[in-house]
């Protein structure tokens, strides 16, 4: 039988973890007719079908679970083989892969991601933003991006930022039509801008003062599914928005919303980039770390 290469290998093991040719192939920087024929060569030199396939799904089959099984731990061997000569370079090179939400990247990474590209011309950055919380190291990823009290206990957590809180906002111009509320309760009677989480359910607010906690299921007229668009309803008056005072904060600077209920919605540990402490750590999530330790993303 000829040899077989690494990319017939790792596209093996992109498909059956996409299920897709077509997004496995833009995993890989492949066309998809380009990965179809290279699984197919494998299939047609091992004279073994790897693949059920239908017009709508990719499920490997019995013998492709069994091959699936015993190449991944050695393809696993050979990144990190790969990796540990990188560290040899004068430069990092390759992909890193990281998750975060759409929160995580917005204006605070994206400076130190322009200047890492800039500095280390060999290293590509994918960035993978969503809400639902991933296990990093089974979907591929080198470090992830989240609150700290949401970071798994076997990480190594390196500061982002240092305390957020939330803020309870809305325009001047819809607090002219409503009172201020001076408790949460009071939150009770007002258009309150909900947020869907990936879930499917809707947050519930928190509150916290002296020891006392609660949690309200607020009601109102919208329900969305995403900060910017949350800030965009209260910014036209359409009611009352619970979001991060670091998201709320350019606008409470210039008068366009306005802040209440301050002092029931205390500080709470930030975000964290976090990667596993039980393999090597990439050459380029380290360079990354030290670049955004280098441009004090974190407060001080």
């Amino acid at each position: 039988m000829s040899k077989t290469g690494l990319l017939e290998l790792n596209a093996v093991v992109a498909v059956a973890a996409t299920r897709n040719f077509r997004v496995a192939a833009s995993e890989l920087g492949l066309s998809p007719s380009a990965l179809s024929h290279a699984v197919a060569a494998l299939e047609a030199r091992m004279g073994v079908r790897l693949f059920h396939r239908t017009t709508r799904s990719v499920s490997p089959t019995a013998a492709g679970e069994e091959f699936l099984g015993r190449i991944r731990p050695a393809l696993k061997e050979i990144a990190a083989a790969m990796e540990a000569a990188n560290q040899f370079r004068h430069t990092p090179a390759g992909v890193l892969r990281i998750n975060t939400s759409e929160g995580g990247v917005r204006g605070l990474l994206m400076p130190v991601i322009v200047e890492f590209t800039r500095r280390f011309p060999d290293m590509r950055i994918d960035i993978v933003t969503e809400g639902r919380l991933v296990d990093i190291i089974a979907d591929g990823f080198d470090a992830g991006i989240r609150l700290a009290e949401t970071v798994p206990q076997d990480m190594i957590a390196v500061p982002l930022t240092e305390e957020e809180c939330f803020a309870v906002v809305a325009s001047p111009g819809y607090f002219e039509m409503h009172a201020h509320p001076t408790t949460p309760m009071d939150l009770l009677a007002h258009d309150c801008i909900r947020l869907r989480l990936p879930s499917g359910l809707v947050y519930r607010w928190e509150f916290e003062k002296r020891g006392e906690e609660i949690r309200l299921d607020v009601t109102g007229p919208l329900t969305l599914q995403a900060t910017d668009l949350i800030i965009e309803a209260a910014l036209a008056g359409a009611g009352i928005a619970y979001v991060t005072l670091r998201n709320a904060a350019p606008y409470l600077a210039d008068g366009r919303l306005v802040r209440v209920l301050a002092d029931w919605t205390p500080p709470f540990p930030g975000l964290r980039l976090y990667y596993s402490g039980h393999r090597h750590v990439p050459a380029g999530l380290r360079a990354f770390i030290d670049l955004m330790r280098e441009m004090k993303i974190r407060a001080q």
